[in-house]
């Protein structure tokens, strides 16, 4: 009873770490996800940090997900297995595309756990009415080998490169893993260093993308997912559009003309 108390008041301790954005140093871990993206569990963005290098594209930061300060289960992908239990969730504003238009994008699995509790994470494109259109690929703990696609998960719909993704074994040191950072719980913890996917959207319409990680079974040896450089086009997703010049002069016409009609109705 004890035991199970003392680990209840260590997630606490990590979920409120997570919520000011506070490392178990007591220093801010990360900056805030880039406007537009949605965030469902505990996400951020990051410099080059432990075992995970800044992404090939050359930009200064990636985005990652991570079960560290998750409190509870975020969304899970087509084919999910049962039995999660935490998990972040991390999605790119709504983006156009025509038939034939690439999605491409790097990720970095990382993780803590082994053989035995084996987390996984995943990359999912849905349509603007949050329906599933592609599972990109899953990728989860195994001892040795590739660990893409996830042990009993969908096969990937993208192309990887490389296309064999094996574990860097080792316990991980990566801030986003909290008190796990460094450690391995058993064979199959690591990275897999910079993977590339691309995709190609089959269809015209307006898309988003989403990266997720969850523990498997228990909540103890974090995993997490680091991506960077999502482009459709060859155009990197920025955030969602801002009004026009012309529709803040339209806004701004309507309302000085209600403050006046209220002024009226107030001297009458």
């Amino acid at each position: 009873m004890h035991i199970a108390s003392t680990r209840r008041n260590s997630f606490r301790l990590i979920a409120a770490l997570a919520i000011l954005g506070l490392g178990y140093s007591g220093i801010a871990l990360a900056d805030p996800i880039p406007s537009g993206w949605t965030c469902s569990g505990s996400c951020g963005s990051l410099g080059a940090n432990g075992v995970v290098s800044l992404s090939p594209t050359g930009n200064s930061s990636y985005e990652y997900v991570t079960t560290n300060g998750s409190s509870a289960t975020a969304p899970l992908p087509t084919g999910a297995l049962g039995d999660e239990t935490n998990g972040s969730t991390l999605a790119t504003p709504l983006f156009a595309a025509t038939a034939g238009t690439p999605l491409n994008f790097y990720f970095n699995f990382v993780t803590s756990d082994g053989a035995g509790f084996a987390d996984y994470a995943w990359a999912e494109l849905f349509n603007s009415s949050n329906d599933p259109v592609a599972l990109l690929f899953t990728a989860r703990t195994e001892p040795s080998g590739s660990i893409v696609p996830g042990t009993g998960l969908p096969a990937p719909t993208a192309t990887l490169d490389p296309s064999s993704v094996p574990i860097i074994p080792g316990g991980p040191a990566w801030d986003p893993l909290g008190s796990y950072s460094g450690q391995c719980y058993a064979a199959g913890c690591g990275y897999t260093g910079w993977i590339n996917s691309d995709y190609t959207i089959a269809a015209a319409g307006n898309y988003y993308l989403e990266v997720g990680v969850t523990n498997w079974t228990d909540e103890a040896f974090d995993t997490g997912l680091a991506v960077d450089g999502v482009t459709v086009g060859g155009v990197p997703i920025g955030p969602s559009p801002t009004p026009e010049p012309s529709t803040f002069v339209l806004l701004g016409s309507a309302l000085l003309s209600g403050a006046a009609a209220i002024k009226r109705r107030m001297a009458a």
